[in-house]
């Protein structure tokens, strides 16, 4: 298929074109920065834009562009609303005029954290996935976001174009822009117990909604690492982690400590990405066994780590 990608420049992007061709496709990238997998320079808020990337030919659209998180900080309100919400409807009614196939997105798990979520306010962890509700987003990030899988949604059930919305966890590479302790490799290999997965597993996690999409008609999906805990744990992980962690990978707490790592002494919340693997068939092949693995042989981490990592955006 000739598939327009959103978000081409980005960390996402760069990881996903290189396996959309790999699997047959033709990939027309758009972003607003250039890059190698970029061809359409300009922001997805313009319709003339949008309109100029989908005259390749397209059949199908893969929209990872957005602003995110880290972006509060440098943009108002408003420009959130322009890029995430404007800019997804531009693309939906593009690609709905130009008779595309299908349409995926990519949202994030942190719509779904509520400020009492966000502030572990429980006795016990929060297991969270696609039935949790209803949706408070605490920042104007996860405000549009949840608005543009509505629009995915709408344009699925009103105008007949199949969507797919992967809501993934963690996966950028630069240290978090909040947590101090523990901090770089540490923090992710913990998150990757309960809230992260790598950025090729994200990648991988698109190229299955988009072959999915057609049959599904319209769906939405955690995608994260498999977390190795049930539900009975939830207020021992909220209580106790170090112990939990232990009792299911008892060498553990050794690994960790012979690479000056330290264990969660909480965990507030867990994701579940089971019904993504039911309905998409995917599951992502790097989890904190893998970390565990690689710290037992001595290889390099199954994660990318660069605390100097700037996005291409805030670098234009």
């Amino acid at each position: 298929m000739r598939i327009l990608l959103t978000g081409s420049s980005g960390w996402l992007g760069r990881h996903l074109a290189p396996l959309l061709r790999a699997a047959g496709h033709q990939v027309t990238g758009l972003d607003v920065v250039a890059g190698p997998e970029t061809q359409v320079l300009g922001s997805v808020a313009n319709r003339a834009v949008v309109d100029r990337a989908m005259g390749f030919g397209i059949e199908a659209v893969i929209h990872t562009g957005a602003l995110h998180k880290p972006d509060i900080a440098r943009h108002p309100a408003r420009s959130f609303v322009d890029v995430n919400v404007t800019g997804t409807l531009n693309l939906l009614e593009s690609a709905k005029a130009a008779g595309c196939s299908r349409v995926v997105m990519t949202s994030s798990t942190s719509l779904m954290i509520s400020q009492s979520i966000r502030d572990e306010r429980g006795d016990a962890a929060v297991w969270l996935d696609e039935s949790a509700g209803p949706l408070a987003p605490r920042n104007i990030y996860g405000v549009t976001k949840l608005a543009a899988e509505g629009l995915c949604r709408l344009f699925a059930e009103a105008h007949g174009l199949p969507g797919v919305v992967l809501r993934t966890s963690r996966f950028f590479p630069e240290d978090d822009d909040t947590l101090v302790r523990p901090s770089g490799e540490n923090l992710k290999a913990i998150e990757l117990l309960h809230r992260r997965l790598t950025v090729e597993d994200a990648a991988r996690a698109h190229i299955a909604a988009l072959d999915k999409a057609p049959a599904l008609g319209f769906g939405c999906f955690v995608v994260s690492a498999p977390p190795p805990f049930a539900r009975s744990d939830l207020a021992e992980l909220k209580r106790d982690a170090a112990a939990v962690i232990a009792r299911l990978f008892p060498d553990a707490p050794g690994l960790f400590a012979a690479k000056g790592w330290t264990l969660p002494r909480s965990i507030g919340r867990v994701y579940d990405p089971g019904l993504a693997e039911a309905a998409l068939g995917f599951r992502c092949r790097t989890d904190f066994a893998s970390v565990l693995d690689a710290l037992r042989e001595g290889r390099p981490l199954p994660f990318a780590h660069d605390p100097a990592y700037v996005s291409p955006m805030v670098r234009g």
